[in-house]
């Protein structure tokens, strides 16, 4: 049986059960009869796209050139005499990136629902090579002549869905959903050498619930549990270089319980909690004999899971509102420890599997208070302790325990009857416990320069500007100004500072009931510095600097984005059958990659820029009053001049491209009928 075969069956199955179900529920009261005639309608028409489009067209479904068939339906109903609803509802029907939902519902009671969507993602680069087999486990190098091929994936998914209240005050729902994601999409392996991913993937996810709710508590509980497939595990390469088989991702499984909820202890007083634990597994046998010495023919991969949280809000006086919450999560990694493969004395690694557990403790408490003038001031502090494992041979430093403390003030004040604004300020420092010294497989000192990111100790600050502005009755203005610095200590390499501002403009006018104008812009600018050393690996003196010589100089890289972005919309009714909407969008990304030998000029290094524009303009005409047309035009131009992968080639051969000016039409009509 084909794929699409057992989906078109899964969905008959489906609607079945719905049927089966639907049909077997007992008679319920009438709704109350002031509710509103429900409306449907329903779409046909025909889209045109006039050039292929890998990039704006990737997760819509119209990236190709050609014409498209558009359909979509809004259909609900009402039993008057039981208040049952009948919804159905789909867009997109007629491309790749469809969805429809079902739902029968008699509100207050129980309800059904069944859903399928489908998710295109069209890769935007064209890759010529001469590798065959790009769909199946086995691939080869020089199989065929040369020729272009792209790669795309779809994710399918069914949903079923069911709710019901089971009298004082308990209540049930179970969700089920099936997704297929099938394709390709271009990978690579040892040597830089091309392969591609053959996807075949398949997963489960199943959730229940249980809850309870009155006055003063509410709980909920549950079961959560997922079920991933793989219809392939590695992929073979009987021609070529590199490393063969690689492996493929391998089937596992998750399960978690929890149960959260609230109680009132009072009118002011509020608390919550969470609890859930959960255990994911993964014990696919390998697809070849592991090496010597290792008693498993599968990871027999196991992570225990902890999550505790627990919270209060009170406002214990008309001024003053008071919040605190403390929250631990664990993931307890019990995968067995077994040598793999074989390393060299000298290696940073030791052959082994390295499980990755971590603690995460996060205490928060803040608290609000309304000043005179109209001035209201909040304050919090956060305090975050994480903790981590690591492998006794490394490449890069170690600390296993980083604390990060974040104090938070913001003045929020109503300036006039027609100004609002708040101004927060937010402080953060990051330390941790000493830092271990990396050792190479032999117990001889390896490289101890580089402190990573998330690890060095780090000072932020953040300072943030919001206004609100109504100059006239018709006219709002939204602005938001921020900026934030980091800066790093510790030891010579790795990151140094960092910068980031942000500062947006949005602007509303109405001109009367039947005509809108928007306009906003935006504009950032986020820049980072770091060091590093070309033969820093090849020295082992704890706290070291770097040699900083002619053969082995300590480089500099300042990475800058800047991003910049204005746009303008109308909307409007020109006469009472005619409605249009009109909006024009600029973008600019520029990324900027300076890098250089700190005694040396800096080298030029090509930036990267991308321009986009998008013009949307829509429109509809009554026909009556229940039927009408609709016209739709889009303009799409993408613009770059990207040299990371233009004429990029891998060890292979295999040479990859994308257009730098991307330029697309799309043309839209349909008729509509409400009912």
């Amino acid at each position: 049986m084909t794929r699409t075969a057992r989906a078109e069956l899964r969905i008959a199955a489906l609607a079945g059960l719905v049927a089966c179900l639907v049909g077997a529920q007992p008679p319920a009261k009438a709704q109350d009869a002031d509710l509103a005639t429900p409306q449907s309608s329903v779409e046909v028409g025909i889209g045109v796209v006039s050039d292929d489009n890998l990039r704006s067209g990737r997760y819509s479904g119209l990236n190709e050139k050609g014409a498209y068939g558009l359909f979509g339906i809004d259909v609900k109903s009402r039993d008057e005499a039981t208040g049952t609803w009948f919804k159905l509802r789909g867009s997109n029907l007629g491309l790749e990136s469809r969805e429809l939902r079902l739902d029968y519902e008699r509100q207050g009671q129980w309800g059904y629902s069944l859903e399928f969507s489908q998710t295109p993602r069209h890769i935007p680069y064209i890759f010529n090579t001469t590798l065959t087999g790009i769909e199946t486990g086995v691939q080869t190098e020089g199989g065929t002549a040369a020729r272009d091929v792209q790669f795309s994936t779809r994710r399918d998914a069914l949903g079923l869905g069911y709710s019901r209240q089971l009298g004082g005050g308990w209540s049930t729902t179970v969700s089920y959903r099936h997704e297929e994601k099938t394709g390709t999409r271009n990978w690579g392996h040892h040597s830089v050498r091309f392969l591609v991913d053959p996807i075949d993937y398949t997963t489960q996810q199943l959730e229940a619930t249980v809850g309870y709710a009155d006055k003063r508590l509410q709980l909920t509980g549950g079961y959560y549990g997922t079920d991933f497939s793989n219809a392939l595990t590695n992929v073979v390469t009987p021609v070529g270089g590199g490393i063969s088989p690689v492996a493929l991702p391998p089937a596992n499984q998750s399960h978690q319980l929890y149960l959260s909820g609230g109680y009132g202890f009072t009118p002011t007083t509020r608390g919550m909690f969470k609890l859930a634990f959960g255990r994911i597994t993964q014990d696919q046998t390998f697809f070849t004999t592991p090496g010597a010495g290792v008693p498993l023919n599968n990871l027999d991969g196991s992570i225990d899971t902890t999550l505790m949280q627990l919270g209060v809000s009170s406002r214990p006086m008309p001024k003053l509102s008071l919040r605190a919450n403390l929250r631990y999560e664990e993931r307890d990694d019990r995968t067995p420890v077994f040598v793999y493969t074989t390393a060299g004395a000298t290696a940073t690694h030791n052959g082994r599997n390295e499980p990755r557990s971590f603690e995460t403790t996060v205490g928060k408490v803040e608290a609000s208070y309304m000043l005179p003038a109209s001035f209201r001031l909040t304050g919090g502090a956060e305090h975050d302790i994480r903790k981590r494992n690591t492998s006794d041979v490394r490449s890069v430093s170690f600390r296993d325990e980083t604390e990060e403390t974040t104090l938070s003030a913001e003045l929020r004040r109503s300036l006039s009857e027609t100004l609002n604004g708040a101004l927060a300020f937010v402080t953060s420092e990051r330390t941790g416990s000493d830092w271990y010294i990396n050792l190479r497989n032999n117990g001889t000192l390896g490289s101890n320069l580089i402190h990573p990111l998330h690890l060095a100790d780090r000072d932020r600050n953040k300072v943030k500007l919001v206004l609100d502005w109504m100059p006239l009755e018709p006219l709002s203005i939204h602005f938001v100004g921020e900026t934030a610095k980091d800066d790093y200590s510790g030891r010579t390499l790795g990151p140094r500072e960092g910068e980031a501002q942000l500062v947006s403009l949005d602007a509303a006018y109405r001109f009367n009931d039947e005509w809108t104008a928007t306009a906003w812009t935006s504009h950032t600018d986020t820049r980072a510095e770091q060091t590093s050393c070309v033969g820093s690996g090849a020295t082992g003196a704890v706290g070291q600097t770097c040699p900083d010589t002619a053969a082995n100089p300590l480089w500099e890289a300042r990475l800058r984005n800047v991003g910049t972005a204005y746009g303008f919309g109308l909307r409007g009714k020109p006469t009472s059958l005619i409605e249009i909407e009109g909006e024009l969008s600029l973008a600019k990304d520029r990324g900027e990659f300076v890098q250089f030998a700190a005694a040396t000029a800096a080298p030029t290094i090509p930036e990267v820029n991308y321009k986009t524009t998008t013009l949307r303009l829509r429109g509809s005409y009554a026909l009556n009053k229940v039927s009408g047309v609709r016209l739709q035009y889009v303009y799409d131009r993408i613009k770059t001049d990207d040299w990371y992968w233009t004429n990029f080639t891998y060890g292979d051969g295999t040479t990859v491209r994308l257009d730098p000016d991307e330029e697309v039409h799309f043309l839209g009509v349909g008729y509509y009928y409400r009912f």
